[in-house]
Formats: structure tokens, sequence, C-alpha cells
């Protein structure tokens, strides 16, 4: 195309904007004029993409950061013959798969789902990463980003991470039209205020009219043919272009046009150019599938070691049997033990430093280019990434996390690197699974288990050694428990999982040579939770008591509720929780203050019979 018929394709893609905005009642037709220009040229001139094709392994990838601007990213998709007039029309109805903001559970162009702005850049690292370092497949990321999300600290932590890792395959098209949803953005048409930002970061800058055509097409140009930086291309626009009663005027964002048919009639009227799209390269075969059989570590019953160094070296095991798998961490693989997948396959881990929602986002970008990625840090620093662990599964992400020195059993460093709320947050994305192992061949076995599970998956581990009470072949199901004491005359039901489920035992055995019998279920399945196991306890015994090293909201004892919400009877429920703030002291006196220790549910028991609570 020349440059008249590229203009003729930008005013197409406005009119296409303003006309599903309208047919919809809704949607951000002004933010996809702005950047109307950037994307004709981008669609015509430089991707490489097989519409027919989206899974080619050679396929340019193009993630719209800005996904309110989806009426446009239809548009294009309209104009490469990927969809029909009737379908962009549908945009935003019922069943449509034109979304008001672009899943990819919906489309299978679009790589991540995006609408939470800010987070569209940090995945492209991701995709980018495994670009460069895995797949060698020479794709370029393209980035559509707003200028309004450049205010959030995850843009930043994509910037630096992407100029040290020296991404020339990703581009980000930063559509500077200066007004965002209230009014003007915090630097308005200062170019030059973004373009110092992104060297900061070692990115290469070029800042241009996002009118222009012709000053588009030369800076893709050059961003393509830039070697060892990412490109930033930073664009002066204006938010609905085109319109003259629209044209950067503020109070029109998030609203189709007034005066839909005059604004088409202004823009040119309606179009039917379509645009071949170039073809991607050829390339080698994918990355090695996963396959081959783990060769688990294994413990001996009666042996002590902690969850976390299980997890490490579960996870060591299971890159050796399986090349699909990555592992990324936030600067504390010493800690979560991720550092011995680091020392045997250094190809495949990847150091995201403390920067968690980065490293979340970029696990998020190796699934959507089919790699199987773990990502490990603190159970309290991934309260911080918590949007992109749910926007992960708005994509339909397949990533498996991990939280370690969860609770107060971590002792003397105190409050703010405990892990009190994980459980809570986790339990609460759609579609989730979490696992709390209480001894070293049960995680492994988890570990490897999460491997196979789609959604996200999180594993919470803990910091100090535990007693091994399981062989190494024990079978554990998602979705399971252990019933680990029972008899015929019960009086209650502990539950518990991963620390206090040591201290449950301990209480039952004390409990057992009072004469006071208790069952103990291990229910390291937080998340599906095994209901039949847990309704049979409450019909058996009459009386739950959950120990949890976790808040009492949302954790352990919410989860056994959820084995009663269909209308059964609700058994009488006890919840034994960390209702304090803790100090610092030491692992069990921690565990004594929260009074989730052998000692308080032995005290607890007691008092429920005393009571007469339970049988």
């Amino acid at each position: 195309m020349n440059t008249a018929e590229l203009e003729e394709l930008g005013q197409q893609l406005r009119v296409d904007s303003v006309r599903a905005a309208a047919a919809a009642g809704s949607g951000h037709p002004t933010s996809s004029m702005s950047a109307a220009d950037l994307m004709a040229v981008l669609l015509a001139r430089h991707l490489r993409y097989d519409f027919d094709r989206p899974d080619h392994p050679g396929n340019d990838r193009f993630v719209l950061s800005k996904g309110h601007a989806s009426p446009l990213l239809y548009a294009a998709y309209k104009a490469a013959g990927a969809i029909d007039d009737e379908e962009l029309l549908g945009f935003r109805t019922r069943g449509s798969r034109l979304e008001g903001h672009p899943t990819p559970r919906r489309l299978p162009w679009v790589d991540t789902a995006t609408g939470s702005l800010g987070q569209g850049l940090p995945v492209g690292v991701g995709i980018a990463l495994a670009g460069k370092r895995l797949d060698h497949a020479g794709y370029r990321v393209w980035v559509l980003c707003g200028d309004s999300e450049m205010a959030e600290g995850s843009v930043w932590e994509a910037a630096e991470h992407a100029g040290y890792e020296h991404l020339d395959n990703l581009i980000v098209l930063v559509d500077v039209n200066r007004l965002g949803q209230r009014g003007p953005t915090r630097h308005g048409h200062d170019l030059d205020a973004y373009a110092r930002r992104f060297s900061a970061f070692d990115w290469h800058t070029v800042e241009i009219d996002g009118h222009d055509i012709d000053a588009i097409d030369r800076a893709m140009s050059e961003a393509v043919s830039t070697v060892g930086q990412p490109t930033a291309i930073i664009a002066r626009t204006l938010k609905g272009k085109g319109v003259h009663d629209t044209e950067d005027r503020e109070g029109l964002h998030g609203k189709p046009l007034k005066n839909a048919d005059e604004a088409i009639e202004e823009l040119g009227g309606v179009r039917d150019i379509r645009v071949r799209v170039h073809e991607p390269p050829p390339v080698r075969p994918a990355h090695p599938a996963g396959t081959g059989t783990v060769t688990l570590p294994r413990w001996d019953k009666g042996d002590q070691a902690a969850t976390r160094d299980a997890y490490g070296r579960a996870l060591a095991a299971l890159g050796t049997a399986r090349g699909d798998v990555v592992v990324l961490d936030g600067e504390v693989g010493d800690s979560t033990r991720s550092e011995l997948f680091a020392k045997e396959h250094p190809d495949r881990f990847f150091e995201c430093y403390i920067a968690e929602q980065q490293m979340i986002a970029a696990a998020v970008g190796f699934a959507a280019r089919g790699w199987v990625p773990y990502a490990s840090t603190f159970a309290a620093f991934l309260t911080r990434a918590h949007d992109f662990i749910r926007m992960a599964s708005v994509s339909g992400s397949g990533i498996s996390l991990n939280g370690s020195h969860a609770g107060v059993a971590i002792g003397q460093d105190g409050p703010s690197q405990m892990g009190l709320e994980d459980l809570a947050m986790m339990r609460a994305v759609h579609d989730s699974t979490v696992l709390y192992p209480c001894d070293a061949n049960q995680t492994a076995r988890l570990v490897a288990a999460t491997a196979a599970l789609d959604g996200i998956r999180y594993l919470r581990t803990s910091r100090g050694a535990t007693p091994v009470i399981y062989g190494p072949d024990e079978e554990f199901p998602v979705g399971g428990s252990k019933v680990l004491r029972s008899s015929g005359h019960d009086r209650l039901t502990v539950v518990a999982a991963g620390v206090t489920l040591h201290e449950a035992l301990a209480a039952a055995d004390a409990l057992s040579a009072q004469d006071l019998p208790v069952r103990v279920i291990d229910l390291y399945s937080v998340k599906p939770v095994d209901r039949a196991t847990l309704r049979r306890a409450a019909e058996d015994t009459g009386c739950l008591l959950t120990v949890e090293d976790h808040r009492a909201q949302g954790g352990l004892g919410d989860a056994v509720l959820d084995a009663f919400c269909d209308g059964r009877p609700v058994p009488r429920l006890v919840r034994l929780a960390v209702r304090t703030m803790p100090g610092s002291a030491t692992p069990a006196e921690q565990l004594h203050a929260a009074g989730i220790d052998a000692e308080s549910i032995a005290a607890a028991a007691r008092l429920l019979v005393e009571q007469a609570v339970v049988p």
C-alpha cells in the first residue's frame, strides 16, 4: 500500500471503531481513533502474521495493552479478513467473541487479556523473552500502550527488564493522545518526558507525529532494524482524531459518539479495504514437548525436610524430564529453592529480581508461547502481584506459582515476611488450584502434578523442616485429602494442612492418651476441596475444628465450608487461625502465640467436649 492508501485504511479503522461502538451503545471509539494510523501502518507494512494459523511459531505477536481500544483491534481484524462486518457490529453483545476488552478465551489471535492497564508491556516482555531466549523463531512482539498507563509502576518494571535483557525483538508503540479518562494525562503531549524514561532503561526511542503515515513507517522500519535494544515509538496523537466534535476534546472517554452517522460521513464514509498481511517467516520446529518420565526425589519416613527444599529438588527433576518447563524467580531463589532448577537448567531459568508483577506477567508471556512456567517468591510478596494473577486467570493462562515462607511459622523475621492472606487470595481466583503440602514427599508429588493442570496453580511451602510422614510412593490426587487419625469413637475432627498438620497430629496423640479420640484430616488440597471426606467426618463426629497458619478469613476454614455449600446442613465449625499481629519470635513461640500449636489444639478440643458442644 502507498501512503494515500494507508491514510484511507486509517480512516476505515476509525469509521469501523465508531460503527462498532455505536452499534453496542458503549465502548471507547475516541481511544481507538487516536491510534488508527499506527495500526494501519503496522497491519499493512510490518506485521508478519497468518490469521488462518494463529499458532504459527513464526507469527509476530501483537498485544493491545490499552485494551479498552478494542474497537480498533476488531476493525483491524475485519480489514485483515479474520472477521466480517456482521461480527464487528455484534461488538459487546452477549455471546459475541468481540468483548469490551479482548481475551484469548474468545479470540485465537489474542495472546493475553488486557484492560487492567499497565499489563500489556509486562506480558509482552515475557513473550519477547521466550522468543529471544528459547523459541529462536525470529518473531517480533508489538505492544500498543496508551499514555495514561505510563503512570503504572508495572510499565517501568517491564521497561527495565526488557532493557536489561536487550530484547531487540520488542517494540512498544506509545499512543500519546494527551487525554485520560477524566482529563489530561500527567505529561500531556510532552513526548520527550516518555523518551527520557525509556532511554534511562536502555531503550532505543523514536518520537513521531502519530498521524504522519510516512513518519510512522520510517519509525517502524528503524525499530525492526535496531540491534541490542528494545524500541519505543512515542507517537503524538489526538484522541478522537478526524472528527471535529471529538478531536482532542475532554469528557468523551468511554462513550460512543453522539452523532455517529455524521462522524462517519466526516471521516469519508464506510469503506471495505482489505489488507494482505505479510506472511511469517519459516522457522525451525517448536520447543521440545514434555513427555519424559519424572524421577522425583525421595525421602524416608521420619526424615526432617523443609517443603521449600522439596519444591526446589522436585522442580529440578521435573525440568530434567520436561524440556518445556521454565522457572522464574523474584531474587529469592536461595530461599524458595528454585536455584536448584537454575543450577541444572540455566537456559530455562529467568531471574526477575524484586519485581513480582513483572515475574507473573513474564510467566503469562511464556505460557502464551506454549511453555510451562513456574514462578516463585515469598507467599507474602505474591499479594503484590494479585492483579496480574487475576488477569492471568481472565486470559485462561496456565501458570504454576509457589509461595514460600508462609505463615507465622517462619519465626523471627516478623509480619512483613509472613504470608497470612495468600490462601484467601488464591482461592478467590477463578478456576484456581490451591495446594498446601505438609511434608517433602507430598510436596514433590504435587509439584509434578501441577504441570498437567490448567489455570492458576498455587503451591504453598514452608521455611522450616518438618517430619516426613508419607512414603515416597504415596499418591496425592488434586482434590483429595488424607485421614491420618481415625476411630469409631472420634469426638471431633481436626482439619489442618502444612505446618499445622504436624501440630494436629501431636495434639491428637496427646488427646488419645487422655481417652479423647479425634480424627485428623490432612487437607493438602485446599481448592478443590475433598467434600466427601469432610462430609463423612461431619456426620461421624459432629464438629470440625480447622487449624491454619493463615488469617481466619478466606483460608482453610472457608475452604472446609465449601464442602457444605450445596444446601447440606453445616456442621459445628470452630476455627483456630492467626488473629493477632505477630512480632518477632521463634517459630514455636509464634505458633503458640497464634493459638495454632499442638497445645492450643488440644486445649480447644477439650473445651469443646467440656462444654458439651460435641457428643
